[in-house]
């Protein structure tokens, strides 16, 4: 495969864990690619995302390094064998890397953690409320970028519905269930449409009430993809600098502990349930 000059997060992160691996091997470029019988120039495009590598070569470079952590091996070669060219490639060059990185996470994890303060998850945002949002924007988007971001933004859904769909733990908080984005009539079917999905037997969610109080990650939404394997674990937050996934064990950590604190005091599902009826129930 010819290298790319715009490598994906996903590809980024298999060179880095590749790059991981080698560091740990104590090897630098130049001893890495006299064992693995190339130059340091493919080395190090390979740990950059730049330069394509097959499943094969994944484990020949796992021998050479004397990696013996079988999991994580299996679970670098089939990021390679996941070459999906999915919904998402055909808003390339169209929207910022970060819209297309954000769906392909989403696409390949093995489960999704959410965390939303101020407005829906964007996996289940209707168009009219997507439309809203993106609206509100400062300064205004071009009108070709407006239409872009909606339809991918309600394209993301794809991710929960399909047949083989991961888990979906949501916790939402009363704030973005109450707040009228598009006005009461959008409001009130974007509940509905939040309701539909609560149906789905992989999607949880609950809601944290006003009345909860203040709580760990109260000011930032969160979005943590379990990988394969906890090591290829990603995490992105909005406090966090835009479009920066989050990998360090450390951080990875702090967004769990936050998540399993916010589910922890949220409402049962059932009774989150009988909220969001609630509300829509008064527009």
């Amino acid at each position: 495969m010819p290298p790319r000059s715009n490598p994906s997060a996903r590809q980024q992160r298999l060179g880095a864990e590749l790059r991981k691996l080698r560091e740990d091997a104590g090897l630098s470029t130049e001893q890495a690619a006299a064992l693995l019988d190339t130059n340091r120039t493919v080395i190090s495009s390979t740990e950059a995302g730049r330069h394509g590598i097959s499943p094969e070569r994944v484990r020949r470079i796992a021998f050479a390094y004397e990696c013996t952590d079988q999991a994580l091996i299996d679970a670098l070669a089939t990021m390679c064998a996941e070459r999906v060219q999915g919904w998402w490639e055909d808003y390339r060059e169209v929207l910022p890397s970060t819209f297309l990185d954000i769906a392909e996470l989403e696409w390949h994890a093995h489960g999704l953690r959410v965390s939303t303060m101020i407005h829906m998850p964007g996996q289940f945002q209707t168009e009219a409320y997507a439309r809203a949002l993106f609206r509100a924007a400062i300064p205004p988007l071009p009108e070709a970028e407006f239409e872009a971001r909606v339809a991918h933004r309600v394209q993301r859904h794809q991710a929960i519905d399909r047949p083989d769909a991961p888990p979906y733990e949501l916790v939402v908080h009363e704030g973005a269930l109450r707040t009228e984005v598009g006005g009461r009539t959008v409001l009130r079917d974007q509940l509905t449409h939040l309701v539909a999905a609560a149906e789905r037997d992989n999607v949880t969610i609950q809601a944290i009430p006003f009345s909860a109080g203040a709580f760990p990650g109260s000011g930032q939404s969160i979005l943590y993809a379990r990988a394969r394997v906890p090591r290829l674990d990603t995490a992105l937050a909005d406090r966090v600098t835009v479009g920066e996934f989050v990998h360090a064990e450390a951080h990875l950590c702090k967004y769990r502990l936050q998540l399993d604190e916010m589910q922890r005091i949220a409402l049962p599902p059932e009774k989150t349930l009988d909220l969001i009826n609630a509300i829509a129930s008064q527009l």
